[in-house]
């Protein structure tokens, strides 16, 4: 397993995207600490973990919560002596054209996508220096490298987690620390289940393969980029898109 004894933080880990890399990570051996705002969500990711026989902690967290996002990082050191991996997965959407958009639109997206991505690197940080080794994983989007109709907001924070990425990468690789980010396009999650079909049906004629991707294709991605086959992975941008942007 390639992840035999390493411990792996995962936000947004209550569906999706994330559910399926808490899951992966799991299966490679990872010890996981699950965390998202959905309650619920916690406690089935933990439990499907559990019942593959992997080992996980829950917990309900907010990005946006500087304090809370300590605690919990806190508590995973306690429980583990370590933290190995931080995939920043947790965001939101909230769309609308520029002329229509709300400050506060702006803002939870921004506060979340960001700022919580910022806030949870910040706060493993000190603990990967210690160790003198970690991935840190920032989810971003296609939208992030081209920009998107109607995502003023959405596209300018994930632009921003490719940058802070890039930045620690500089930062942090010499002292053994790799940072990357992983841009999905379209993927099948619950956020883009409310995609109306003909605007699904236009979007797949776009992608090369003719389809969109599953949260399971974007979670050996993480894993990939968590594991030693990527040790000299460090500053990279990854587009998992099946070609959509070519």
């Amino acid at each position: 397993m390639r992840l035999s004894n390493k411990v792996a933080i995962i936000t947004g880990a209550g569906r999706g995207i994330g559910q399926a890399a808490a899951l992966r990570f799991a299966r490679e051996g990872a010890r996981v600490a699950v965390c998202d705002r959905d309650k619920a969500g916690v406690s089935d990711t933990v439990a499907l973990i559990q019942e593959q026989g992997g080992e996980a902690a829950g917990f309900d967290l907010d990005v946006t919560d500087k304090a809370g996002v300590e605690r919990m990082v806190d508590s995973v050191v306690v429980r583990w002596n370590r933290i190995d991996a931080l995939v920043n997965n947790a965001g939101v959407v909230m769309d609308a054209q520029l002329k229509d958009m709300s400050e506060e639109q702006f803002d939870r997206v921004i506060a979340i996508n960001l700022k919580g991505s910022y806030n949870m690197a910040r706060a493993v940080v000190p603990v990967m220096l210690r160790q003198g080794s970690g991935a840190i994983i920032n989810t971003a989007s296609i939208a992030g490298v081209y920009g998107n109709f109607g995502q003023t907001n959405y596209a300018a924070s994930k632009a921003g987690v490719i940058g802070m990425a890039l930045t620690w990468a500089r930062e942090l690789g010499r002292k053994g620390i790799r940072c990357n980010a992983v841009a999905p396009g379209l993927i099948e999650t619950p956020i883009t289940a409310s995609i109306p079909e003909k605007v699904m049906d236009a979007m797949k004629q776009k992608i090369p393969l003719g389809r969109p991707g599953k949260p399971e294709e974007i979670a050996a991605v993480y894993v990939f980029l968590a594991s030693e086959e990527a040790s000299y992975v460090n500053g990279a941008v990854i587009e998992v898109s099946g070609g959509m942007t070519l």
